[in-house]
Order: C-alpha cells, then sequence, then structure tokens
C-alpha cells in the first residue's frame, strides 16, 4: 500500500493519514477519475449498442 501511494500520489501513507489537506487532495483525485473512468465506459457502451 506504502509502494502504490508514493506512486500514484507522490506521498507515503503516514503523510496521508497526517494531513487533512493531504487526504482531501487525494479524495479528489480518486473522485475524479473515478468520474472520468465512469463517463468513458458510459461512451464505450453507446458506441457498442448503437
Amino acid at each position: 500500500m506504502e509502494k502504490a501511494m508514493q506512486t500514484r500520489h507522490h506521498m507515503g501513507y503516514a503523510d496521508y493519514c497526517r494531513k487533512l489537506d493531504n487526504r482531501m487532495k487525494v479524495e479528489q483525485r480518486r473522485q475524479d477519475e473515478y468520474e472520468k473512468s465512469k463517463h468513458m465506459l458510459a461512451e464505450i457502451d453507446n458506441q457498442i449498442h448503437k
């Protein structure tokens, strides 16, 4: 988990836990990525079912 946090978010898990600001940034990025992937899947699904 530590390596994943370092690779993806450029901070360690301890930094993530220590500061609310860091957690908010990470969670906002996760939410943005989720919305983006959801949108991409909807587009692909739409193209398949034409």
